[in-house]
């Protein structure tokens, strides 16, 4: 073989060499999982639970296959099985009656409400779970707003800020870590923790609903505490899906003010967003995989068009890998089942 011929044989198996390396750093599961690049454990999960008033009750929600609203009794057997998995957060959200709701929320501020009560008796059988308060109105307004609404039929941004900062001032009293406005209302993050810091709640933390996105996939979540607008939508003040910047700018805004938890929501059709806000600010960045999402996968499931437990899966792993460092998703128990069949836990 003559000397060109030699370094084109060089050439050739140089090239060979470079092409499959990827493939063989696939080979095994072993050399897989050694170089995996993306984590997700059951810790970095927060499981939303629905509570309502009553003693050992739970109804069904047919857009969300699974998912229930419990009274708080068996909310705690929920909560226990969810430490068990390793799941160490949860988000509260109540379930409360249609003829508790006015034009005022006031059943929202109201000492002794169903919210309080339940987080009191979280926080006295499981003293170290991370427990999440959702603060927004529309789960207690009769018109479905997450504001309070003027003599124009507007959502009253200024007018509303007082009732979330008493609704955050009720949780922490009860014993919440967090405080989650969802509302999106302007200066919201400001005002809670200038009243927190107020009331001697300076340890409780703010995890703003930085940009929520004005989404067609709040629908079952809707269904589930009967908070569908009457009247109008929310796209004067949630974000415009066509919109990242404002979506950014809103992140801004909110660590500004003293937020300590960004929230990016929907989760999978904004890890662009998760991604460049991961980028701006060294503030841990959460995501919500929302109850569209999570029903879309598992009625898909039902349906037997795909395998609901590993695209759940592998959605969630998605949204890690986009730069979520913890991710809100009502799969939460499915995954960390999931999580420990895989480690033999």
């Amino acid at each position: 073989m003559d000397k060109e011929s030699k370094v084109n044989e060089q050439k050739e198996t140089g090239k060979d060499f470079l092409i499959r390396r990827p493939r063989r750093n696939r080979s095994t599961a072993a050399i897989r999982g050694l170089i995996c690049e993306t984590h997700l454990l059951p810790s970095q999960l927060v499981a939303p639970l629905f509570v309502i008033e009553g003693k050992n009750q739970q109804t069904s929600i047919s857009s969300m296959p699974f998912i229930f609203r419990q009274t708080i009794d068996l909310l705690l057997k929920e909560v226990a099985s969810l430490t068990q998995l390793g799941i160490e957060a949860i988000n509260l959200f109540c379930a409360v009656s249609p003829t508790l709701k006015n034009a005022k929320a006031s059943e929202a501020v109201r000492q002794g409400n169903l919210m309080q009560r339940a987080v009191q008796e979280i926080r006295a059988a499981f003293p170290n779970i991370c427990i999440m308060v959702d603060i927004a109105l529309d789960p207690y307004t009769d018109h479905g707003h997450d504001g309070l609404v003027n003599e124009k039929g507007e959502v009253d941004n200024d007018a509303t800020l007082p009732l979330l900062a008493q609704m955050a001032q009720l949780a922490g009293e009860a014993g919440a870590d967090v405080v989650a406005p969802s509302d999106m209302m302007d200066g919201r993050v400001g005002y809670i923790r200038q009243e927190l810091d107020r009331a001697g709640l300076s340890h409780v933390l703010i995890l703003s609903y930085a940009a929520k996105y004005a989404s067609a996939f709040y629908g079952p979540f809707r269904e589930t505490l009967h908070s569908t607008p009457k009247f109008g939508d929310k796209k004067g003040y949630q974000l415009n899906p066509a919109n990242s910047r404002e979506a950014l700018l809103e992140c801004q805004l909110d660590e500004k003010e003293g937020a300590d938890l960004l929230l990016i929501k929907p989760a999978i059709t904004c890890l662009d967003i998760i991604c460049k806000a991961k980028a701006m600010t060294s503030l841990p960045i959460g995501a919500y995989q929302v109850s569209g999402e999570y029903s879309m996968i598992m009625a898909a499931g039902q349906n037997g068009w795909l395998n609901a437990e590993e695209t759940l899966v592998e959605s969630l792993v998605a949204i890690k890998r986009a730069g979520a460092d913890f991710i809100l998703t009502y799969g939460a128990k499915t995954y960390a089942k999931k999580w420990r069949q895989f480690h033999q836990l």
